[in-house]
């Protein structure tokens, strides 16, 4: 290798060095004044010019503070040729950091600040011992059961209670954030908790009762039965004017298959008998409950098309979110500033109290 390429390795080793910083800065921070960067060809033309003025035939030696002597022929030699040039080669990884620091890098952190725009819900299932009429798999009841908690669990931003009914109306879970506790609830659910019957009004009410003094932006109440209202005090449609009054929506769901399905006729000890029973859904009375309040009724024939039910309600009433982003940068050239001034500090001590050469 010829003599005057030799002490260039000692500059190359801290480019190296600045390109690793150089790399490090480019993955964590940003850059406020990239195009100093160009700047750290300097390095190249500090690298350069200390070749330039090197002997033809190489160093001459170093000499030590402490002693040692540079005309010794052995492996010592090599390294005689590349300590002189030690110094500059920290001034060259100086100048990098230099470099980088007046590029000024900084990190970068975003804290954004959801707002909901509140949305209530409440279910209000049918219980009546007809849910367990076996169109869907394994009744009515088990299909719509399944069906609300998946809606549930796919709406983790908005607050959900759940109304029973039969012959009269209960809340089971008032209002709440915690989807666990809901979906439950709704698993807990089983006919025969109540007076027998279909009080599609009672159901109706008591929802509106448990959102009329909700501050929430959109109130809503999805509402399934599979029968026909013939138990209670309160009439579906004054339930609905009720519903009305307080801005509520109401979206009703008829369950049941079109025709005849295998139902429940008499109870017998704990057990229920089935037969053939034609399948009656007061849809009058659900589209108007669903229209005055500003809803929609649809009719479930199957346990994929309640599925796909549910999945349409929760397209048309999507919680709004106001995101509030602030960015917040922090300075990070001061480490790169300080290697600098310990590189400068060590060159200057190097070459000036422990290796003196005549270059």
């Amino acid at each position: 290798m010829k003599n005057w390429f030799l002490p260039l390795f000692p500059h190359l080793i801290g480019i190296g060095l600045f390109a690793l910083a150089l790399r490090y800065s480019n993955q964590h921070f940003e850059w406020e004044s990239p195009q100093l960067l160009w700047l750290a060809l300097t390095m190249l033309v500090h690298a350069f010019l200390r070749a330039r003025k090197q002997h033809p035939n190489g160093f001459n030696g170093v000499k030590w503070s402490w002693g040692g002597d540079p005309n010794q022929i052995n492996w010592k030699n090599r390294l005689h040729q590349l300590l002189p040039e030690v110094p500059y080669a920290i001034k060259t990884l100086a100048i990098g950091m230099l470099c980088i620091a007046a590029a000024r890098p900084q990190s970068s952190s975003s804290v954004e600040d959801f707002t909901r725009e509140g949305l209530d819900i409440v279910l209000s299932l049918d219980l009546s011992a007809s849910m367990l009429s076996k169109d869907f798999s394994p009744n009515r009841l088990e299909a719509s059961k399944e069906v609300a908690i998946q809606f549930v669990n796919e709406r983790p931003n908005d607050r959900i209670g759940v109304v029973a009914y039969e012959g009269e109306a209960f809340t089971q879970i008032p209002l709440t954030t915690d989807q666990r506790v809901v979906m439950n609830g709704i698993s807990e659910l089983e006919t025969g908790l109540l007076e027998g019957g279909t009080a599609i009004g009672m159901g109706l009410a008591t929802a509106v009762n448990r959102l009329k003094d909700s501050e929430a932006e959109s109130k809503i109440i999805i509402l399934l039965t599979d029968g026909v209202n013939n138990a209670g005090q309160i009439n579906p449609i004054d339930a609905a004017q009720l519903a009305k009054l307080n801005k509520i929506r109401v979206y009703t769901i008829g369950v049941g298959t079109i025709g005849k399905a295998r139902s429940p006729v008499r109870k017998v000890g704990n057990r229920f008998q089935y037969d053939w029973i034609e399948v009656k859904i007061d849809e009058d009375i659900l589209k108007k409950v669903a229209k005055s309040t500003g809803g929609r009724y649809f009719r479930a024939t199957s346990e994929d098309k309640l599925a796909s039910i549910y999945s349409e309600i929760d397209t048309l009433e999507k919680t709004r979110f106001n995101v509030l982003r602030y960015n917040q940068k922090t300075e990070e050239f001061l480490p790169f500033a300080l290697a600098a001034a310990f590189s400068l500090l060590l060159e200057f001590i190097l070459k000036h109290l422990i290796i003196r050469t005549p270059l």
